[in-house]
């Protein structure tokens, strides 16, 4: 299935039906008075996040999403039928932005929630509503209210505990296919990862994780070099960064620096998430380089430095372990901070 993380649409919501004119005209009553009904109300265009998705290829190829009219009123002092909603069912992590890709309408951060982005037009009142001590035979019925209708843009963030940064052949997708069951693209040439990868990282039988796998970043890519900076939208809700540097390179404080200011120059808070640093690639390092590198990097960096092989799983356990603590702590700050459930 291709990756799609951002798509415009059309909604449309139903517009209300209309109120009719009527009388009642039986025998042995002798003033029947009007008894038109009123419209009903016309469907609702709504998002829901849903889980089993991450994608919104769906709405590449269906773009424009209408609800039913409601039903006209009828005599008898009978209602319209009100319209069914039209469910656009998106994935978790799904915000919904107006057409100026600006100003956010919502954000379907967790299963199961969902919002109204066109709201139905109301029904018309047939003449029966309009009956008063003083005009016992109204003539008038109005026209339902027409629905709200607007273009809206759906943009995917990914919902994951850790987010993997580096630079291309870095090793992210090698880690990641290490400590998941995820099958990301493995090659030994730069851009290999052309869209993110999610993985589930299991640690026991309890304790797991989601990892999330971005394309890797070069120089100048917040002012759209190589793929750009459009995929650092997907870390931007992870608890911690798993920045990895990749060790067989003559310079990777370089490389580190230059990752922190892409980072800095995307915003949004990316640069003060918990941040753990890597050296990857031990396995081909001699004792030498590994030691100068890594005495580079924590000068770079001004932390501890772990050194790790995505390819031998040397050193990867304590990476995990690094990373779950501050994931834990990540989740429980939220579900304070998150309101109770109402129970009825």
């Amino acid at each position: 299935m291709k990756f799609l993380d951002e798509a415009k649409v059309w909604v449309k919501a139903g517009d209300g039906g209309d109120g009719v004119i009527a009388f009642r005209r039986e025998k042995f009553i002798e003033f029947g008075g009007p008894d038109g009904g009123n419209g009903g109300k016309g469907g609702n265009v709504i998002a829901e996040a849903v889980e089993g998705l991450n994608t919104l290829i769906d709405y590449r190829y269906a773009q424009h999403f209408k609800a039913r009219k409601g039903g006209n009123g009828a005599g008898s002092d009978r209602t319209g039928a009100g319209s069914d909603d039209v469910v656009l069912k998106v994935p978790v992590g799904t915000q919904i932005l107006a057409e100026d890709r600006e100003t956010l309408i919502a954000d379907l951060d967790a299963p199961g929630k969902r919002v109204v982005i066109a709201k139905g037009g109301d029904g018309g009142h047939g003449n029966a509503h309009f009956k008063t001590s003083t005009n016992r035979a109204p003539r008038r019925a109005d026209k339902g209210w027409p629905g709200e209708e607007r273009w809206i843009w759906l943009r995917l963030k990914l919902i994951a505990d850790a987010g993997l940064v580096g630079l291309p052949n870095a090793g992210k997708s090698t880690f990641l296919a290490a400590v998941s069951a995820a099958r990301p693209k493995i090659a030994d040439y730069p851009f290999t990862t052309l869209h993110p990868q999610l993985g589930v990282v299991r640690l026991n039988a309890t304790e797991e994780f989601v990892l999330a796998d971005i394309p890797g970043l070069i120089e100048g890519a917040h002012e759209g070099a190589g793929l750009g900076d459009r995929f650092l939208g997907h870390i931007e809700r992870c608890a911690v960064l798993l920045h990895l540097i990749d060790g067989t390179q003559a310079d990777p404080a370089g490389a580190y620096r230059t990752i922190r200011e892409e980072l800095e120059g995307y915003g949004h808070g990316l640069t003060d998430k918990p941040e753990i640093v890597a050296l990857n690639k031990v396995d081909a390092m001699t004792p030498q380089a590994k030691a100068s590198r890594v005495k580079a990097l924590e000068r770079a960096c001004g932390g501890k430095v772990l050194v790790i092989s995505g390819a031998t799983g040397e050193g990867v356990p304590d990476v995990l372990r690094t990373l779950f603590p501050v994931i834990r702590a990540a989740r429980e700050a939220r579900a304070e901070l998150s309101p109770p459930s109402a129970h009825p």
